[in-house]
């Protein structure tokens, strides 16, 4: 087997695993998160945040790694709702930093740049995640033929960046667009894609 016939293998991250010290403290917290708990053998603790198609799982054998030292990434549409819901729930969320010129600088990129605006939180154990908004992705990350969406919000927050650029782009004609369905469709295909934005 060649390196290009394991290209066409797809191979999807099914399942994390994190190193805890206490499972059920565990579980207190990531069920606080709203994560799905899933149906797993005994021994075994399963979590899927809500829109993804990779699970965590926790468990007293399944890991030698030191409790704490797991790092992953939480992409999310709108990371000021993101934020809110957290604390809302209880979870102790950093303060929103953005990638500036100077590296790390407080607040919200001012352009609400697509992969810089972050935060981050940690659970009981000390395993570390960085929530980061993602609007658009850089091209190649998703295949145009699988741009979905996995849930209504995220699906809800596309349509309102779509709405919102469809109306600098019926300014910039001076025309209302009869069209604005196909617009909105291959806006929101090419801002999940990373591809070149309509106009």
């Amino acid at each position: 087997m060649t390196t290009e016939d394991v290209r066409r293998v797809d191979m999807k991250v099914e399942v994390l695993v994190l190193p805890v010290a206490d499972v059920e403290r565990a579980k207190e917290f990531y069920g606080r998160l709203g994560w799905r708990p899933d149906e797993t053998p005994p021994g075994v603790v399963q979590f899927t945040p809500h829109g993804s198609a990779c699970s965590v799982q926790f468990g007293a054998a399944l890991t030698d790694a030191e409790p704490g030292s797991a790092k992953g990434y939480l992409v999310v549409a709108d990371l000021v709702a993101a934020r809110d819901a957290l604390v809302a729930a209880g979870v102790e969320v950093g303060e929103i930093f953005h990638v500036g010129r100077g590296g790390r600088e407080a607040g919200l990129d001012p352009d609400r740049g697509t992969y810089r605006s972050r935060a981050t939180f940690a659970d009981p154990d000390g395993n570390q995640w960085l929530l980061q908004e993602v609007t658009s992705r850089l091209p190649g990350r998703v295949d145009p033929a699988e741009a979905t969406f996995s849930s209504a919000g995220d699906l809800a927050a596309a349509l309102r960046r779509a709405e919102a650029a469809h109306g600098e782009h019926e300014k910039r004609t001076g025309e209302r667009d009869e069209n604005w369905p196909d617009w909105y469709a291959a806006y929101i295909v090419a801002e999940r894609t990373g591809t070149e934005l309509p106009t």
